[in-house]
């Protein structure tokens, strides 16, 4: 086990224990990729029950390594949302399409979908939902993160950019994530608005290991999963769907050179 300086404010001496350099991972199935399997997670026990978060076993070890580093600091850093499956990503994903559940403008605003065709709920419904099959929160390497230290007293979490910037509640956690992240392997895939989907300061990756997730969900393997589902709008998905792979999918920011390599080198 190797040693690194929890933080530049953690106090003379202060040093974390870090994880041990990273093995190289078993390669992910279409199954795993794509949320219908659950073979290559871990559960992290830090949220109070009933509550339940589900990573990538590759990826508890830097997540709680890069917990303890801002605890430090005085950060209470929380994956509030890990791995979800391919059914909970079908019913988000039929609840919006139906009207059912709320949806958000590029603003982050509301947008009633149900006066609109379904070629722009499925535009519509992909700003800030991933289809069925194609969410990284299937992979285990991807998740939501709050600073649960400075969430106010009856406070209602929404997941709004608004929340991680200058005046927001998350403030201090989005400059500490700036400077230490790429350290623990994390970047942020939904940085700056690419034309897909719209940025998610709150949503880490896990650099190496996603992009070995990332390698193996191909157009074709999607397709397939998506045409034997029972989804809302399946004519216009099929039909749009090599375009919005494209856009959506594969279109994120790349990580930077410290968070693919950094964990490896531990």
């Amino acid at each position: 086990m190797s040693t690194r300086s929890a933080s530049p404010s953690a106090g003379v001496g202060v040093r974390l224990r870090y994880h041990a350099a990273m093995r190289q991972p078993a390669e992910f199935t279409l199954e795993e990729v794509t949320g219908q399997s659950r073979g290559h997670l871990r559960e992290v026990e830090h949220l109070p029950a009933p509550a339940r978060c589900f990573l990538h076993r590759d990826v508890v070890g830097p997540y709680l390594a890069m917990r303890a580093a801002a605890a430090i600091d005085g950060i209470d850093l929380v994956a509030f949302s890990g791995f979800r499956d391919f059914e909970r990503q079908l019913a988000i994903w039929n609840g919006k399409f139906r009207g059912e559940r709320p949806v958000q403008d590029r603003a982050g605003q509301p947008f009633d979908i149900r006066t609109r065709s379904p070629i722009d709920r499925v535009n519509a419904i992909l700003w800030w939902s991933a289809l069925p099959g194609a969410s990284r929160h299937h992979w285990g390497t991807d998740f939501d993160v709050m600073d649960a230290a400075a969430l106010p007293v009856g406070y209602q979490l929404q997941a709004v950019p608004a929340e991680y910037q200058r005046g927001g509640p998350f403030e201090r956690l989005t400059a500490w994530l700036d400077r230490h992240m790429h350290a623990f392997g994390f970047f942020r895939p939904y940085t700056t608005d690419r034309g897909g989907v719209s940025p998610e300061p709150w949503h880490l990756s896990h650099a190496p290991i996603a992009a070995r997730a990332q390698a193996v969900l191909q157009l074709d393997g999607l397709r397939a999963v998506l045409s034997g589902a029972v989804i809302e709008g399946k004519k216009e998905v099929l039909a749009t769907l090599e375009g919005n792979f494209a856009r959506y999918v594969v279109n994120v920011d790349p990580a930077p050179e410290m968070a693919r390599l950094g964990p490896w080198l531990a």
